[in-house]
């Protein structure tokens, strides 16, 4: 495994952008590649969702309609997993977990287990697959582009979406990719975590900002 030399981010390096920025570039950038996948390393346990019925829901203590909701996306995921394969490029999601989940983990795996089901690779480590990495911090958040762009994603104190940091660095995003690779090669399928460590929880707490 790549130590955290090699997974070092200088943000003085990178191109900050603001968060309909980066939104753009990211869209721009994904519905142009072809033939190379993509990879997303998501570490935090804690974010808030904006615009999202289901977490919505969640917040107001209507945990059923929240999981509903979730499932009334499955079409969704399935649309953009066969448009993916139909380009080739597929984008990989590796989900760190601790343990005992917070509230808006519990709501997340569920999210992810829908995509899962729904044809998007996503697998879940544990935490402490990276001790060796994180002696004096955490990894940050992370999203590489068919090896040709990688966005440190950012987020307020409270967990909303902050814009990026973009990095094109040829080196470094080969080094995140191989890093990411590796953890999603021995990680759990996201549906069978869900279904064995997730799924009989009871609701979580509603959160609160």
């Amino acid at each position: 495994m790549l130590d955290r030399d090699a997974l070092t981010l200088s943000r003085a390096r990178g191109d900050r952008l603001a968060t309909a920025a980066y939104r753009q570039d990211f869209r721009q950038r994904d519905k142009e590649i072809t033939g190379r996948d993509s990879w997303k390393f998501e570490r935090l346990q804690h974010f808030e969702e904006l615009n999202s019925p289901s977490w919505d829901a969640f917040r107001r203590g209507d945990w059923r309609e929240a999981l509903q909701l979730l499932d009334a996306r499955r079409d969704r995921w399935e649309k953009i997993a066969r448009e993916d394969a139909e380009r080739g490029s597929v984008f990989h999601r590796v989900r760190v977990v601790e343990e005992p989940l917070t509230p808006y983990l519990q709501w997340e795996l569920h999210a992810l287990r829908v995509q899962g089901a729904s044809g998007t690779p996503v697998r879940v480590v544990s935490a402490d697959k990276l001790r060796p990495q994180e002696i004096k911090s955490l990894l940050p958040e992370i999203v590489t582009l068919g090896g040709q762009v990688l966005y440190e994603v950012l987020y307020t104190e409270s967990g909303v979406l902050d814009g990026a940091v973009r990095f094109e660095d040829s080196r470094l995003i080969r080094n995140w990719e191989a890093f990411v690779q590796g953890l999603y090669e021995n990680g759990e399928d996201i549906v069978s975590y869900v279904d064995r460590h997730v799924a009989h929880l009871p609701a979580p707490p509603p959160t609160t900002r």
